[in-house]
């Protein structure tokens, strides 16, 4: 059985691994075996952050809705509890994006819950 070499197959893992953590601090962005732990939990932080996102954006729509609400002589919560009880099916994206872009419009939908 013939010998088989192969570097040719370890030096292109290595260098796409490499490729990846393009960037990185001290050993992360050289040696192999730490760029390889580099990615794996630059995976795990993207991920859980991915998640962390959709909070992130709720909180800022309620902040802007319970703004825009003051405004009008109510709490976002008691904001939310009318839309609730007259059956108001809004979202909290299309809320915020009321309240920021087309205050008419919102006002409109305040006073409908008053």
């Amino acid at each position: 059985m013939s010998r088989v070499k192969r570097g040719t197959i370890s030096a292109k893992h290595r260098r796409s691994v490499l490729k990846k953590v393009k960037g990185y601090r001290f050993g992360r962005s050289t040696k192999e075996r730490e760029a390889k732990v580099a990615i794996i939990k630059a995976g795990v932080h993207a991920f859980t952050h991915r998640r962390d996102k959709k909070n992130d954006f709720r909180r800022l729509w309620q902040i802007k809705i319970g703004a825009a609400a003051v405004t009008h002589g109510l709490s976002y919560s008691k904001l939310m509890g009318a839309l609730n009880k007259k059956g108001i099916l809004f979202d909290r994206k299309i809320l915020a994006h009321l309240a920021e872009k087309e205050p008419t419009t919102f006002a409109a939908i305040v006073a409908e819950v008053k």
